[in-house]
């Protein structure tokens, strides 16, 4: 079995992917810059509901992108 990827490398992978800055994934996220970059740096844990917030970008991006939701998400269900 794999590990999960890490959620800093989640969140730089899916900037990178978006082609945005930590300030435009908080403003889309409706966090602050601050907590963004806590989260990418691992120098913070994203609350329930900012993991449920990021997993729901994951869900909104184009098809070929979505494994990044598998690699993280793929125990859950897609549908809760």
């Amino acid at each position: 079995m794999t590990a999960k990827p890490k959620f800093p490398n989640l969140i730089r992978e899916l900037r990178k992917r978006l082609g945005i800055s930590q300030e435009q994934l908080a403003r889309q996220l409706g966090v602050s810059f601050q907590t963004v970059n806590r989260w990418e740096n691992g120098r913070a844990n994203p609350s329930p509901m900012g993991i449920k917030l990021v997993e729901q970008l994951l869900m909104e991006m184009p098809t070929q992108d979505q494994e990044l939701w598998e690699q993280y998400f793929s125990d859950q269900d897609p549908n809760r």
